[in-house]
């Protein structure tokens, strides 16, 4: 097979293997705009109040350390030992 005929036939088809290296871009005077859904905006509150509140229950905590200092803090043995099961089978 003679890769140089296949030349020949495409001069002779009048097929262009050139790409056009240049193309037009016209520039039109419109601006992008970006808006936000009002679910999008209700999101944002959302996530702005859980970024302000504290991941820690203050209140439950100073009961705890309350029972602690104490000695009035007690759990059973057997709800310790569902709570390390459950903990282990959701892995």
């Amino acid at each position: 097979m003679r890769i140089d005929t296949y030349n020949q036939i495409a001069n002779y088809y009048n097929v262009n293997t050139k790409k056009a290296s240049s193309k037009t871009v016209s520039k039109t005077g419109t601006k992008d705009e970006v808006s936000f859904s009002s679910f999008g905006k209700d999101m944002q509150v959302a996530k702005a109040a859980l970024a302000s509140s504290s991941d820690i229950r203050e209140d439950r905590v100073a009961e705890l350390k309350e029972k602690l200092a104490s000695g009035t803090y007690h759990v059973s043995g057997e709800s310790f030992a569902n709570k390390i099961l459950a903990a282990y089978a959701e892995q």
